[in-house]
Formats: structure tokens, C-alpha cells, sequence
């Protein structure tokens, strides 16, 4: 039997694990009160807030979509076959373990070029999605990065022990997946499937702070100010189809305090700033105390 909460099941760039604490408060009322059927999170990278989400409250069914064609595998894969996943994760994590750090780096290679090599044809390729895990695992700083040909580029982590097969976490997400449904596509599938008893959870790859801090290595398309203001155009349709919407982003005025490109593209929104750390640096003293902003068209009971 499996114990204990789940949790993502891949390091991923502006995941939301430190912030759930202050996201509970956030969440609506009508979540809570078991009154939301659907939860929808169109940019789902490693799920920390959906499998939060999944783990307190009652929903019918979470519906999730990324532009990331191998993540969504990955999630297809563990919802349809998690001991084939296990399986492969721990042949992979008993060869690799074996060896002496010099000659792991070589070892990760093959996994790197063999994992390029791979095209994904349907809705599942368990060698890739257990290659997918076993790289994020094993690389730098846990990175996912493509190049313009769509490889996967990031070099070898040196680690001496990472926890490549982690299979109570494992089957905990294969349980919580079994009600919901996973598509491939950009952020605007969610209009498939939104009701008026639907909450909507956005997370996009955050607009830079400065001009070095851009990463936007997800897929070999960026997500400039443009796309910004075209998801910002889509978030208010929704909202008045009736939708409660919360999003996440970077807050400019850490950089400059007259930068309003949020406040002003959200204006009539409610929007809090929280708190964060900025987790993914490879310079460690440029991992701080940063402020994130968080955007709802909703307030929950007690607020002003």
C-alpha cells in the first residue's frame, strides 16, 4: 500500500512544491466546498499543484496539457503502465549506480543519444518516457533544455546518489491520474473542456526579470510579452464564461519598480505578491528571495 502525499516526480524549471502552503489559501472557496467538478491545468510541467490539488479535494476529474510532447508522454505513460515505468527506471538506476563516477557521464550519454533517437509516434513509448526521468534525474541542475533541432542538450550531473526509480512516489501519481485526462497541445485546449463549475490553474513560463534570466528551453518555441497578452485575452474570455482562474508569473518590479506590464495587463484582476525562491540558477548565490505574482478572478472568504 502506498503512504504519504505525492510529489512531482521530475525536477522542473519554476516548479511550485515551496509555494503550495500559500497557494492553499489561495485556491476558491468553491474547491473546498467540493462545488468545482473540473480542474484544469493547461501548463503542467512536473504537477505540483495539480497533484495537490487531487490529494485535498474532491474533484470529478483534472484535465491537464502541455506543449512539452515528452512530458506528456511521461504522464500518459505512468497513468497507463506504471510497472513498466518501474521496471525500466530501476534497470537504469541499478547499471548506473554501478559504476564509478568517471565512467558515468559516458553512460548518461548513451541514455541522451538513444532518448534523441526515439520519435514519439503515439500515445505511449514507455523506453522514452523511463529515459525521460532517468535524464532529468542524472543531468545539471535538473534542467530540461532543447536545442533548435529539439535534442535534448543539457550535459551530465555529477551526483553520487540520486534516486533515479523513486516507486512509492511513483504509484501514488499513477493512482491520482486515473481521473484525469492528458493532452498534448498548447494552453488553449482548455477551452475544450471548461464548465461553469471549472478551475483553471495557469503557470507559464515566466516572463524574464532581466535580460539574463530568460529560459524558455521547455520546447523549441518561446513565450514572449506577445504570447503574455494573448493568454491574458484568453484568461478574461474564460473568466467570463463563468471559470475560476488563478495564474502565476514572474513580478518585473523586482527588477524595476515602475515595470506594471502585469498590473497593467491585469488590471481589474486581483493580484497578490508572494514570497518565492528562485530555485534554478547555476550561480548559488543568485538563488534568493524573490517576489512572484499571483493573478485570480476571484477572492476567497475574508478578503477585502
Amino acid at each position: 500500500m502506498c503512504k504519504g502525499a505525492a510529489k512531482p516526480f521530475l525536477k522542473w524549471a519554476g516548479g511550485k512544491g515551496q509555494l503550495l502552503d500559500k497557494f492553499n489559501v489561495l485556491y476558491p472557496n468553491e474547491l473546498a466546498d467540493g462545488k468545482i467538478k473540473t480542474y484544469i491545468e493547461p501548463f503542467v510541467g512536473g504537477g505540483a499543484v495539480l497533484f495537490d490539488v487531487l490529494q485535498k479535494f474532491n474533484t470529478d476529474k483534472a484535465v491537464i496539457i502541455d506543449i512539452n510532447k515528452e512530458l506528456i508522454n511521461c504522464y500518459r505513460c505512468i497513468k497507463a503502465n506504471v510497472d513498466e515505468i518501474l521496471k525500466q527506471l530501476e534497470h537504469l538506476q541499478t547499471n548506473y549506480l554501478s559504476l564509478p563516477i568517471e565512467e558515468r557521464n559516458t553512460f548518461y550519454l548513451k541514455v541522451r543519444s538513444k532518448y534523441n533517437s526515439i520519435k514519439l509516434n503515439g500515445q505511449y513509448d514507455f523506453e522514452k518516457a523511463a529515459d525521460f526521468i532517468f535524464l532529468n534525474k542524472t543531468c545539471f541542475n535538473g534542467l530540461y533544455r532543447v536545442n533548435s533541432k529539439g535534442e535534448f542538450n543539457v550535459p551530465f550531473g555529477k551526483y553520487q546518489n540520486p534516486l533515479i526509480c523513486d516507486k512509492e512516489n511513483l504509484l501514488i501519481i499513477h493512482k491520482l491520474l486515473q481521473k484525469t485526462e492528458i493532452f498534448y497541445g498548447d494552453y488553449s485546449r482548455c477551452r475544450e473542456h471548461i464548465g461553469k463549475d471549472t478551475f483553471i490553474y495557469f503557470d507559464p513560463p515566466y516572463r524574464p526579470i532581466t535580460t539574463s534570466a530568460a529560459f524558455v528551453g521547455y520546447s523549441q518555441n518561446g513565450f514572449n510579452d506577445s504570447n503574455q497578452k494573448e493568454l491574458a485575452k484568453l484568461v478574461k474570455e474564460l473568466g467570463a464564461d463563468g471559470c475560476k482562474i488563478m495564474l502565476s508569473n514572474s513580478d518585473p518590479k523586482n527588477s524595476n519598480p515602475d515595470d506594471n506590464f502585469f498590473d497593467d495587463l491585469y488590471r481589474g484582476f486581483d493580484i497578490k505578491r508572494i514570497n518565492a525562491k528562485r530555485m534554478i540558477n547555476c550561480q548559488a548565490n543568485k538563488r534568493g528571495d524573490i517576489t512572484e505574482i499571483v493573478v485570480r478572478n476571484y477572492k476567497t472568504k475574508g478578503e477585502n
